[in-house]
């Protein structure tokens, strides 16, 4: 099966921006690759003038938020690092039926590359600071914007590889991978899955 990759621009951002930021492009990608009935919420970001779309859904809501919060953790332990999340769509396809299984696998169709470079800024209170933490505020507004725009493009355009929709299905299967304690290089490790295994190992 031909799994499409968007690999999203990088974006600089300090740890208390990372939930905003996150939570804007997860439920973005998410809500354009709805299927059925979604009751659409706008939500408008605390730290930047950007709205985007929630599908209004609590448990979709609830399972981003744990992600994002275990994303952090790894973060706040791993400072000053560039770092990566894989949120990926998947059809659950039945294996050809052995002697001693019947097992199920998972076929990746898409997946998307949210990457990340945490900074630490010293706090100062300065104007010149207080400048700088406006315009480098402002840049990473711009850049997010452009990220937003990277994502309805794609959607837009890659089409072919969507599967087939059952019916009464409000959502594709996904999955959202975040770097684990003991991933010190967690692009190393991905790598290392795929070759042993043929596709990344999500966490689901």
């Amino acid at each position: 099966m031909n799994c499409e990759v968007c690999q999203l621009k990088e974006l600089e951002v300090e740890h208390f921006e990372i939930r905003e930021v996150l939570r804007c492009i997860l439920h973005t990608i998410v809500f354009h690759r709805a299927l059925g009935l979604v009751r659409p919420k706008d939500v408008d970001l605390e730290l930047f003038e950007i709205t985007y779309v929630q599908c209004g859904d609590d448990e979709l809501e609830k399972k981003i938020d744990e992600k994002i919060e275990h994303f952090i953790s790894w973060v706040e332990k791993h400072p000053n690092k560039k770092s990566q999340i894989c949120l990926s769509f998947y059809e659950v396809k039945s294996k050809q039926p052995s002697w001693f299984t019947n097992k199920t696998e998972r076929l990746y169709w898409e997946q998307w590359y949210v990457n990340l470079n945490v900074t630490q800024h010293p706090k100062s209170h300065s104007e010149s600071a207080s400048e700088d933490r406006s315009s480098r505020r402002a840049a990473l507004e711009a850049s997010l914007r452009e990220v937003l725009f990277q994502i309805i493009k794609f959607v837009n355009e890659k089409k072919d590889h969507v599967p087939p929709i059952s019916e009464g299905v409000i959502y594709f299967p996904y999955e959202i991978a975040v770097p684990s304690s003991s991933d010190s290089a967690f692009g190393m490790d991905m790598i290392k899955r795929m070759l042993q295994t043929g596709h990344p190992t999500m966490l689901s």
